[in-house]
């Protein structure tokens, strides 16, 4: 709430950032940046995108929305709404924004120390797993420094990409790219399930 750097660069007009969660989350959910219902809202993913989302998490495991936002610590790369762009859409946050954002983020990190991290859409793909097009992300699992990791591994936090929930993105029409969703909530599934059982013993 006291950051001032996107109003001092004459991007918004006051700091009003949208997150949720707790401290003894393990599994951290990135997305790209809140859109006008959340920020009226402030809690991530309260539109249509996160209705699908919720559709997600609970194919990979997840029993309920009301479990995902318990467990589930959800913020994004820029953390408060762009305004909307000249087309009539949430506006992307452009890369200088994205800069002047990234201390937050990796402050974030550094504090909750999730085991997972679910990276939903572009910017947080860019962020987490450069230079690489979404048909070779989604249905991977990858470690920190952007290797693929195979079925079995040590190696934490594990990252788990997923394409954008929004109604405006058309890389799931295509049946071939749902089917690598598919394998990608599958994936999720056994990652997620001891953290699960972990933080409810503990809640």
């Amino acid at each position: 709430m006291a950051c001032t750097r996107c109003v001092a660069a004459g991007y918004l007009p006051a700091a009003a950032p949208v997150l949720s969660g707790y401290a003894d989350n393990r599994i951290m959910l990135v997305g790209q940046a809140p859109g006008a219902v959340e920020a009226v809202a402030r809690l991530p993913f309260q539109g249509r995108s996160g209705k699908v989302l919720m559709g997600w998490m609970q194919r990979a495991g997840f029993d309920s929305e009301a479990q995902v936002r318990r467990l589930v610590y959800m913020t994004s790369i820029t953390k408060c709404f762009p305004g909307k762009g000249t087309s009539g859409g949430d506006r992307r946050p452009s890369r200088a924004e994205v800069d002047l954002c990234r201390s937050h983020l990796d402050r974030q990190l550094s504090l909750i120390k999730p085991e997972l991290l679910i990276v939903v859409g572009g910017l947080a793909h860019e962020r987490f797993l450069p230079g690489r097009p979404l048909d070779r992300l989604v249905g991977r699992v990858f470690d920190l420094a952007g290797h693929e990791v195979p079925g079995r591994t040590r190696a934490r936090p594990l990252l788990v990409p997923l394409p954008h929930p929004s109604g405006a993105s058309r890389w799931l029409n295509d049946s071939r790219n749902r089917g690598l969703l598919d394998r990608a909530l599958r994936r999720l599934r056994p990652l997620i399930r001891p953290l699960l059982d972990g933080q409810l013993v503990g809640a």
